[in-house]
């Protein structure tokens, strides 16, 4: 029971990744694909590769932050750290600077901010309720400044640069994103698996972690790092991808002992599996353009949210 998530999940992830590394708008044929293996290494694999990170790390964060707050509705964005992510690369996008490195720069230090930020207003408490204020004050705050950029932006290219950005996508990524993002997100599962002892002591009350020698702070710091590493490097290589740390963990639960440690990894591995489904999908849809990557996320997280939102209803009838 304990690691049965995690071997389907990984099994799951192992079959869809070359199947999606086929799928797209012209369908590849390895054989007879002119110029196939190009494609494949310069293209695809990168993409799908990218998709795997940012949803384990999405999926990872879910997983925590439902945990650390033992609320089935919590979201990676309640703590205000990938809407920091977001208003650097927007910064970037404003000043004229969005090059391949300095926008994920941007991002990334925009989240660094966000994380600052909410442990010098919450982290020397420890307390849930304020650090989850604290985190939707930053999430506000972010969304205004994010907005106010925007309604000065220069011209109309640059207003539609950034939102086309913040609507998060996978298209023209390459290698260097995944240089980029890989081993942060790979950091900051590390670290959300170090809290993974007191999510589980926390499930009991914040009295009865504190008797069995959680120090809250300390918890708060490898969840503000975790959460800050993982989500801050998604938001900068793939923009603003939601609905995932929500969605996955609901899927996930069922499949273990449901406390919130036995949920990360196998969260992770549900997360990218879900990420990687969904951008194939975006590439092999008939339309126009390509369907945006955070659209698609948001079509799909909507209705679940919903039916989430109804069976806790029907369960307090």
């Amino acid at each position: 029971m304990k690691h049965r998530a995690t071997w389907l999940f990984a099994i799951l992830l192992v079959i869809a990744l070359p199947l999606s590394l086929l799928a797209g708008r012209i369908w590849l044929d390895p054989w007879s694909t002119p110029n196939a293996a190009v494609i494949l290494m310069e293209l695809r694999l990168p993409r799908g590769i990218l998709a795997i990170v940012v949803g384990a790390g999405l999926g990872a964060a879910g997983a925590a932050m439902q945990g650390y707050l033992r609320n089935p509705l919590a979201d990676p964005g309640l703590f205000g750290i990938a809407p920091g992510a977001a208003l650097g690369a927007v910064l970037a996008l404003f000043l004229g600077l969005a090059t391949a490195w300095l926008l994920p720069l941007f991002a990334l230090a925009g989240a660094a901010g966000a994380m600052a930020l909410l442990a010098l207003i919450a982290g020397r408490t420890g307390g849930i309720a304020l650090f989850t204020l604290a985190g939707m004050m930053l999430a506000s705050l972010a969304g205004a400044l994010t907005s106010l950029l925007i309604s000065f932006a220069p011209n109309a290219f640059a207003v539609s640069e950034i939102v086309t950005w913040l609507m998060g996508a996978l298209t023209d990524r390459g290698w260097h994103e995944v240089w980029l993002a890989a081993p942060l997100t790979l950091a900051g599962i590390v670290c959300l698996t170090r809290a993974g002892r007191g999510l589980d002591a926390l499930t009991l009350g914040e009295a009865a972690a504190r008797s069995l020698g959680i120090q809250p702070v300390q918890l708060q710091a490898w969840l503000i790092a975790g959460v800050g590493l993982t989500v801050g490097s998604g938001v900068a290589v793939a923009g603003v991808v939601g609905f995932v740390g929500l969605i996955v963990p609901h899927l996930v639960r069922p499949l273990t002992d449901r406390r919130p440690s036995s949920l990360l990894v196998p969260s992770a591995l549900a997360g990218a599996l879900l990420v990687l489904v969904a951008d194939a999908l975006c590439r092999i849809l008939p339309l126009v353009t390509e369907l945006r990557l955070g659209i698609a996320l948001s079509l799909l997280g909507a209705p679940f949210f919903l039916a989430l939102l109804l069976r806790m209803r029907r369960g307090m009838a």
